[in-house]
């Protein structure tokens, strides 16, 4: 059975690490998947990496060029499934499928995040999408609920969350990591991993750092990732003079050598689909304060496997993280849960056989 699998982009985002975990992953016996990057290959891995991937180039939002070269392909490949992972790429998809002289079993249209800023038109072409789709892949079910108030069929929806893979031991010891950055050993360290993008909310997370410096001076906050707003963010560090508590880290390939040695991570976003960082984070054992959002809901259960605090609300955050650093036994406890139910309910291997099994139901 050939799949083919569409991003916007293949930087190390959530979706292209997810489509490539999958790739991989399928039985080889009985898939075949081809990756197709509309625009360009970024930091992340490639997607469908044992069958391929072609980058189109796409050269703006709404490119006949790259939508003409995308009917070619499906023509070519003639793939039984094709599997868009993000709006722009359910789109282009369902564009190129029109045209296409080839009919695939399925259109599969993906959906990873919550984006309420997306009103008129995009919501339109979504709906039109959905129409054609035989199926609305969502990675939780606050995103399955988001697009469903915004008119897209609920009963398409079939809800497959992200996979996480445990992970390997650490390539450096905390005191060895605590050298590198030039910190003492004693210090306390509090996590974060994404884009610098206004979703993210990392201001609440620099004024909730400069709360807990209050009342303790062991606390460090690493931010590692990288976006447009590092240079205001690291303007707004500056002006609230926690420059030396406060260290942007920049996009790291080897962010798998901070996790194991945070002592909790905080996740302050607005909006979120099915966070890698957290799903991550959870199954190395690190404790996780997050935004009481859809999506992070299904990760974080209150005071079993986490902690939630209201968007915005950088007291509770500050709050949350001195609980834990005061209360080993409650972060033990916490990180414990996070992990058991990070590796039980979200492996890999769950994330792989729930689209194998959606596939087959599509081409029977």
């Amino acid at each position: 059975m050939r799949i083919l699998q569409i991003l916007p982009s293949c930087d190390y985002s959530g979706a292209a690490k997810q489509a490539g975990l999958l790739a991989e992953g399928l039985p080889r016996s009985e898939f075949q998947v081809h990756g197709c990057v509309l625009g360009r290959i970024g930091a992340g891995p490639a997607p469908g990496p044992r069958d391929g991937t072609t980058v189109l180039g796409r050269r703006w939002g709404c490119d006949p060029r790259t939508i003409w070269q995308l009917k070619t392909l499906i023509e070519q490949y003639r793939p039984a499934v094709v599997h868009a992972w993000k709006p722009s790429a359910n789109a282009y998809g369902c564009a190129a499928l029109r045209l296409s002289r080839f009919r695939p079993a399925a259109l599969v249209a993906g959906y990873r995040s919550v984006e309420p800023w997306r009103r008129g038109l995009p919501v339109r072409i979504e709906r039109q999408v959905a129409r054609r789709a035989r199926c609305l892949a969502a990675n939780s079910s606050g995103v399955r609920d988001y697009y469903t108030r915004c008119g897209l069929p609920g009963e398409k929806f079939r809800v497959i969350a992200n996979g996480v893979a445990p992970p390997p031991p650490p390539s450096a010891t905390r005191r060895q990591l605590l050298a590198e950055l030039g910190l003492p050993d004693s210090c306390r360290l509090i996590g974060m991993v994404g884009r610098l993008t206004l979703q993210k909310r990392i201001k609440d997370a620099i004024w909730a750092a400069d709360l807990i410096k209050v009342i303790r001076k062991d606390v460090h906050l690493l931010i590692l990732g990288d976006g447009p707003h590092r240079g205001r963010l690291e303007k707004f560090r500056d002006q609230v003079q926690i420059v030396r508590r406060v260290h942007f880290l920049g996009w790291r390939g080897d962010a798998g050598r901070f996790l194991p040695h945070f002592d909790l991570l905080w996740s302050t976003s607005a909006y979120e689909g099915h966070s890698n960082p957290i799903l991550e984070a959870m199954a190395a054992g690190v404790p996780v304060v997050a935004a009481d959002i859809p999506g992070n809901r299904d990760l974080v259960l209150h005071e079993e496997t986490g902690l939630l605090a209201p968007v915005g609300d950088r007291t509770v955050f500050a709050q949350s993280a001195h609980r834990l650093l005061e209360d080993p036994a409650l972060s033990r406890r916490l990180a414990a849960a996070g992990r058991d139910r990070a590796l039980r309910e979200f492996s890999v291997e769950k994330m792989i056989g729930r689209y194998a099994d959606l596939y087959r139901s599509l081409c029977v």
